[in-house]
């Protein structure tokens, strides 16, 4: 079923929104503002998801919300990585998420969480376990991030890559089997924590792995998945013939699709970072998705993930 419409990802991160094109994010609060309009008027009950906060930051909200985007959304989301990339101890998870639900009356998801195997695979076993303590309860939804190791040969989606050093390479290696589809010793414990944690899981255009995850879910009890519908595959052949197959696939999960990536040649530059030229594609687009796949697979009552 699809559930939630997620708008962007990680709009607060460089990786994914370009700072020097609007560093105050008002081209971001009207995009978004937008395309919360345009989802709700396409079905209003999917639940609009602010895309998740990366650094968790109270700053970033608060500026938001005297934008207006909050007006235009039923939750707002955070990630947080703090054995790999935060500058805070994985113990600080209650406090990070009490910190974003002081400044806003919407619920607070936790969108991706998760431990890279880049050192030791027994530090992500161990921390599977820690994560699921401290967040067990704290927000309705928790998307453990990821099912599968990001395959090298793909690259991972952020702007200076492999100058990023070690920070870069632990984007492989954040899934619970790796990139062959073996399992890692996370998946032993991974069940004990199902239906109440999900997973997060992008698919790549035409992704070879998309049978398989669904099988593996399947297997380790996952009821809810977050994944996403890219603005920027949306251009390429076949396209909508890829994502209803993804689509389908997801039927038997509540699905928080997330909406991102700005088309090369739609952007006022051509990175999937940029700004939109006119943020009312972008809209059109999520209005257009949430039609397609609200009628194709249903709409959960937003009243699952309140």
């Amino acid at each position: 079923m699809l559930e939630a419409a997620m708008i962007w990802n990680e709009p607060n991160n460089k990786s994914h929104w370009d700072p020097e094109i609007d560093p105050d994010w008002t081209l971001f609060a009207d995009m978004a503002s937008r395309a919360g309009q345009a989802i709700r008027s396409a079905d209003a009950g999917v639940v609009r998801v602010l895309g998740g906060m990366s650094p968790i930051d109270p700053l970033f909200l608060m500026n938001l919300a005297g934008k207006g985007v909050l007006d235009h959304l039923d939750a707002v989301a955070v990630h947080g990585f703090p054995l790999d990339w935060n500058l805070w101890k994985i113990d600080e998870w209650p406090q990070k998420v009490d910190e974003i639900r002081r400044v806003t009356h919407l619920p607070v998801w936790v969108s991706e969480v998760g431990i890279s195997t880049f050192g030791a695979e027994e530090v992500q076993h161990w921390g599977l376990r820690r994560t699921a303590e401290l967040l067990s309860g704290r927000a309705p939804r928790i998307h453990w991030y990821s099912l599968y190791d990001l395959p090298q040969a793909w690259g991972a989606t952020t702007r200076h890559r492999e100058a990023e050093g070690s920070s870069y390479y632990r984007h492989f290696y954040m899934g619970l089997l790796r990139e062959d589809g073996s399992p890692k010793p996370s998946v032993e414990v991974f069940p004990e924590f199902t239906p109440e944690i999900g997973l997060c899981q992008w698919f790549h255009y035409q992704d070879p792995r998309l049978d398989d995850a669904v099988a593996w879910m399947k297997r380790l009890g996952v009821t809810y998945l977050r994944t996403g519908l890219s603005w920027a595959d949306s251009f390429r052949p076949n396209a909508l013939d890829w994502f209803d197959r993804q689509m389908d696939a997801l039927a038997d999960f509540d699905v928080t699709v997330t909406f991102c990536f700005t088309p090369e040649h739609r952007g006022l530059q051509p990175h999937h970072t940029s700004a939109p030229q006119d943020p009312a594609e972008f809209a059109d687009f999520c209005a257009g998705m949430i039609d397609r796949y609200a009628t194709r697979i249903g709409v959960t009552p937003k009243a699952a993930a309140e």
